[in-house]
């Protein structure tokens, strides 16, 4: 009896977690990698990898020096390192984003700092096709042999 409200209990606070957004406040420094279901709000500093299925908003004061990997992101903040999004990266003007950028969306403010290789999939459209142009004959030149 007692066991089947104890286990109910445990996936109401389970399912509560992943919906909760994950804080690190300005003036926390977090040193290794962080994974998580929920969204992320890094107002303090992170250095190492962070992996999340939710949204990743950096505050102005946020830091990241690592690899992110999300859907989602807002900067207001500094990134440095491996930027890899599934979704819409947004650049507000306070931004500086250092480093490789892999993402679908790119949505910059005027005033933001984009220093980065960026490779955007999934919306990039193949060019029709160009007619055929005839290939050119090699140019035949015209030697007498003496003999």
């Amino acid at each position: 009896m007692f066991s089947s409200d104890n286990k109910k209990s445990k996936q109401a606070t389970s399912m509560e977690t992943s919906t909760q957004q994950n804080i690190i406040a300005q003036g926390t420094k977090i040193v290794g990698d962080i994974a998580s279901e929920g969204p992320f709000r890094i107002d303090g500093t992170v250095e190492g990898n962070v992996k999340t299925s939710g949204k990743v908003v950096v505050g102005k004061s946020g830091f990241i020096k690592g690899t992110l990997q999300g859907e989602n992101a807002d900067f207001e903040g500094k990134f440095s390192g491996k930027l890899i999004l599934s979704g819409t990266l947004s650049l507000k003007s306070t931004a500086h984003i250092e480093g490789e950028v892999h993402t679908s969306k790119l949505a910059v403010e005027p005033g933001a700092t984009f220093n980065a290789t960026c490779s955007m999939k999934g919306t990039v459209k193949a060019l029709p096709n160009e007619p055929a142009r005839p290939k050119q004959q090699p140019e035949q030149t015209n030697q007498r042999q003496q003999g």
